[in-house]
């Protein structure tokens, strides 16, 4: 056979990488005096920029000429700032929603505080919408006070509105021609109790069928009125702490606010401003009419 017809032999795969470099070109030598080890993942001081092994990469570790110095530089570096931390709530480093009936600390890192431009507060996100805290009915944080009337004089303005509107109220929830007839108030009374919803552990001898609506100038509802039964021998306060959830008017009576915020029950036929201590059954007889009102000051 002719040898120049043999194929040479395979060039033996390696399994390894051949390094030219010398392996102390790779890491560096530790810069303590005492230990010049080779780290191939060196630390470097800020303070003194040497570099140092594990075991020494620390200031205390090296003891270091400059220590400090880089946190010095890095503090004098970075403004300070006036804006407490945030970290766990208290009364004494938090605040709270502005919304009368919300606990909520705002601010924090588990809840954060949206600032309303309307009337300058802030409320957690809940109540971040206008809407949800009655903005229309705040006055503004720091506006300039007003040189028109008092609240008293508004009050006062106001409440002899409510007693017109009253008697217009009254002229028109009266059935017209009144029933004249048992028969006649029989089935407008019978109508009424079958509409009518409320407490159904109210006993049926207990009820007190009214009208209940919400007036929509002081007021905001969600349901403008409907029809309710109550229990007689409730107080006016309890009455209205229902018909506030029946119509879902925000109640803020026992928030300790201003009478700016009190809601009261004006009696129809009445006409007048039921107090909170009267018992509902002694002021009012089924198929009468109550409205709910805010800011219009005590019945005088």
């Amino acid at each position: 056979m002719d040898p120049s017809s043999v194929s040479p032999a395979p060039a033996q795969s390696q399994t390894f990488t051949t390094m030219d470099k010398d392996l102390d070109a790779i890491g560096s030598h530790c810069q303590y005096a005492y230990c010049n080890q080779l780290d191939f993942l060196p630390f470097r001081c800020e303070s003194c920029k040497g570099t140092y092994c594990l075991d020494h990469r620390t200031e205390n570790g090296h003891k270091c000429p400059r220590a400090g110095e880089w946190a010095a530089a890095r503090r004098n570096a970075t403004p300070t700032s006036n804006t407490p931390s945030l970290g766990k709530p208290t009364v004494l480093n938090a605040t709270q929603c502005s919304h009368p009936s919300c606990k909520t600390y705002i601010n924090t890192l588990n809840s954060v505080g949206v600032g309303c431009p309307t009337c300058n507060r802030q409320y957690c996100l809940k109540h971040r919408l206008k809407e949800d805290h009655s903005c229309s009915t705040l006055v503004p944080l720091g506006a300039r006070q007003s040189s028109g009337p008092s609240q008293a004089d508004k009050a006062k303005a106001a409440l002899g509105r409510l007693r017109v509107w009253g008697k217009e109220k009254q002229a028109a929830v009266l059935p017209k021609p009144k029933p004249s007839t048992a028969a006649s108030r029989v089935l407008a009374m019978n109508t009424l109790k079958r509409t009518a919803k409320g407490d159904v552990k109210v006993p049926l001898e207990k009820r007190l069928y009214l009208y209940v609506e919400a007036e929509a100038n002081t007021t905001s509802s969600k349901l403008p009125k409907g029809e309710f039964w109550y229990n007689k021998d409730w107080s006016v306060g309890r009455m209205l702490d229902a018909a506030a959830r029946n119509l879902q008017v925000e109640n803020l009576n026992n928030h300790g606010g201003g009478e700016e915020e009190m809601l009261r029950i004006y009696h129809v036929e009445g006409g007048r401003l039921l107090g909170f201590a009267e018992k509902a059954g002694d002021v009012c007889a089924s198929g009468n009419t109550i409205v709910l009102l805010r800011g219009v000051g005590p019945n005088t």
